[in-house]
């Protein structure tokens, strides 16, 4: 695996992180929050936040951010994996094609789609920070996002697939990580892997290669495709 592909990987299995944004009231000085955040398909990281929170008033001011994640599972923090992303944020138009895929991420926020003074934001990587353990750290400057590719498209129509169909390769994948789930259901699935809810925690599942299209995940998934 690439070390942008393993930094990718590892910020997409993750939901919270930091957003550092330079304060506006501060003349700016580093402003930390902890924010909700989604990897698109590209690897770049979508934010949905409020108009009148610190952050985002920092960022339409200045648009230069950062946001770390780390291994949440894992008590060393300092040898543990994380991940720094380096950019600049800018507004989305609309919500509408970003609404869906971030409620099945993060579902209690569906009340903040009421509240008008909510909206999407992007931070497109410029660079990235990437310690991968003890000794093990690098800057990686390019590649980090993945140009578009058919399966972004075709995403929602796979899930509604693969969750309608029997679930014995997902049964089969938690079972390797020691979880048994009744209930279980496909969160998301991109070009590095696929995200799966099952007894209420979500679980990141990375492709040994990446796939492209709906047919090149079945196949990774070990599932026939319908095409």
């Amino acid at each position: 695996m690439s070390h942008a592909r393993e930094a990718r990987c590892l910020l997409r299995a993750h939901r919270y992180g930091v957003l550092s944004t330079l304060s506006k009231k501060f003349g700016g000085h580093p402003f930390g929050s902890i924010v909700p955040y989604l990897t698109d398909h590209d690897g770049s990281v979508l934010l949905f936040i409020s108009g009148l929170a610190e952050h985002t008033k920092n960022l339409l001011n200045d648009p230069r951010v950062s946001l770390i994640t780390h291994d949440q599972n894992d008590p060393r923090i300092q040898t543990q994996g994380r991940v720094t992303v380096v950019g600049n944020a800018a507004p989305l138009a609309g919500r509408e094609p970003y609404a869906t895929r971030w409620l099945r991420y993060l579902p209690e926020n569906a009340q903040l789609f009421e509240l008008g003074d909510f909206s999407f934001f992007r931070i497109v990587p410029q660079s990235v920070r990437h310690v991968a353990g003890f000794g093990q750290a690098r800057w990686i400057m390019s590649h980090f996002t993945v140009p578009p590719y058919p399966l972004m498209t075709q995403e929602e129509d796979l899930l509604a697939q693969l969750n309608a169909e029997p679930q014995d390769e997902l049964r089969r994948c938690l079972r390797l990580r020691g979880i048994s789930a009744e209930q279980m259901r496909m969160l998301g699935i991109d070009c590095d892997g696929f995200d799966v809810e099952a007894g209420g925690r979500m679980l990141r599942f990375d492709f040994t290669e990446p796939v492209t299209d709906s047919a090149s995940a079945l196949a990774a998934l070990s599932l026939p495709s319908r095409e």
